[in-house]
């Protein structure tokens, strides 16, 4: 899942991503208004964790712009304000949560998996396919119930392709899951995950098949006998 972090502290949004990228969110950094829209304008994200006061304006101004178009997306106010009033405002202007600073990791890790959980936050929570299941808030694979070992990567690879069932995937668009913007990328890392989701799905005895479009993208069916629901 890919988040939208708008801190303009450095070290504090330094470390917010990477204490949400151990508990397996692929995040993305915005330190103003501007820098924000333009990530928000050319992604699309599970959730955005949103500090109130930014060099170029308050926080509230991008919240409101949001809700404005439709954006349904879940936001999670992050601020030293403490006034009920400013608390009051923020829920007010389409908030989902408010967190005070300082705040732990652990806490705004688990305030994001809560808001994903909530009906219509995020389409299907839980996605599956032949005997493959996904849950993906808790992050966990199963086949037959039993519970599969895959990497945060892999898991975000397994993701859109089970999103897309018997659909193309592009290249690009496992890129964007499973790549924050801007981190370096071999040209083959992508192939590097698919082939490794490959191998442990079939080693875990799913009956499902990634298929390899040369040039256009990846695409994952049931396997033969089964059928797309």
């Amino acid at each position: 899942m890919r988040v939208l972090i708008v801190e303009d502290e450095a070290e504090l949004a330094a470390l917010t991503a990477q204490g949400l990228s151990a508990a397996g969110f692929a995040c993305d950094v915005a330190a103003t208004l501007e820098d924000a829209g333009l990530f928000l304008d050319g992604g699309t994200y599970d959730a955005v964790v949103l500090d109130l006061q930014l060099p170029d304006g308050d926080g509230l101004a991008l919240l409101q712009r949001l809700r404005g178009r439709g954006s349904s997306v879940p936001v999670l106010l992050l601020t030293a304000r403490d006034g009920i009033g400013d608390r009051v405002r923020g829920l007010d202007s389409g908030a989902d949560d408010y967190m005070l600073k300082p705040f732990a990791l652990e806490e705004l890790a688990a305030r994001l998996r809560a808001l994903l959980r909530r009906p219509g936050a995020v389409l299907g929570l839980h996605l599956e396919l032949g005997n493959l299941t996904l849950d993906t808030v808790a992050r966990q694979v199963m086949v037959d119930d039993v519970r599969v070992a895959l990497s945060r990567r892999e898991i975000d690879v397994l993701e859109p392709l089970l999103r897309r069932a018997g659909k193309v995937v592009p290249k690009s668009a496992l890129e964007d899951s499973v790549y924050a913007l801007g981190e370096e990328v071999s040209s083959n890392a992508v192939e590097a995950q698919v082939s490794r989701l490959r191998r442990r799905l079939a080693q875990a005895g799913a009956e499902v098949r990634v298929h390899t479009l040369r040039g256009i993208g990846y695409m994952l069916t049931a396997a033969e006998g089964e059928t797309i629901p």
